[in-house]
């Protein structure tokens, strides 16, 4: 699903790291891995279009992220950042249907098929019951479900999350792992997160991308334990 050839990231003409060359399949959970400042943060947004790559190619499905429309990649690929978004008196069902943006008319009216993605995106993200609740009352780790839900709602076969359990406790970050484990294995989707949660990675990960100064080491979970990390 996921193709980087000679892939080059960077900021202003700059390289973070030597280039980029890997490929992962649909139904799989891949932790992105490295200490801070080699550019995991910088990958993903490469790989999801919000950023130019300063050489090579990504793929996905075949298609060149360059020459994709906003709402291609937006049918996609669903992203996850650490920003938190200004959703004033939003609803955390109002912050779900934002998913459906894709595919919506101009008016943003949501067709039944639309509200059904929303309801099914909430539960399979377990906050059924937070729908009616502000997303501004909510703890950390559930946030951290309901942006998920939002990226299920926009109906992606691939999701790409930053550090989703930067913020969470110990049972928290256990959940969010668990949940997008599931999520990769039963929906088929390909989902790719940053994290130093090396435990959580190496207890759900189905694959481990290892980002350093000098390219892309790829992996099963035991490659964590090989790097000595």
């Amino acid at each position: 699903m996921l193709t980087l050839s000679s892939l080059l990231i960077g900021h202003r003409a700059v390289p973070l790291c030597t280039p980029l060359s890997a490929t992962l399949p649909a139904g799989c959970l891949c932790a992105l891995v490295g200490r801070n400042g080699t550019g995991k943060s910088t990958l993903l947004r490469t790989l999801c279009g919000l950023q130019k790559p300063l050489g090579g190619t990504v793929e996905w499905d075949g298609r060149d992220v360059r020459v994709m429309t906003r709402r291609e990649l937006a049918r996609s690929v669903a992203v996850v950042l650490t920003a938190r978004p200004d959703t004033a008196m939003l609803t955390v069902r109002d912050v779900v249907a934002t998913g459906r943006m894709p595919y919506t008319p101009a008016t943003g009216r949501l067709s039944a098929a639309d509200r059904a993605a929303v309801e099914e995106a909430m539960r399979l993200a377990g906050i059924e019951s937070l729908a009616a609740r502000r997303l501004t009352t909510l703890s950390d780790g559930e946030r951290q479900r309901a942006m998920i839900a939002k990226a299920l709602a926009q109906q992606t076969p691939a999701i790409l999350l930053d550090e989703p359990t930067a913020f969470l406790d110990y049972v928290a970050r256990e959940e969010v792992f668990a949940l997008l484990h599931s999520l990769a294995r039963d929906a088929s989707k390909l989902i790719l997160l940053s994290t130093h949660d090396l435990q959580c990675a190496a207890r759900h990960a189905d694959r481990i991308w290892h980002l350093t100064d000098n390219g892309l080491r790829t992996g099963t979970p035991e490659l964590l334990t090989f790097l000595g990390l």
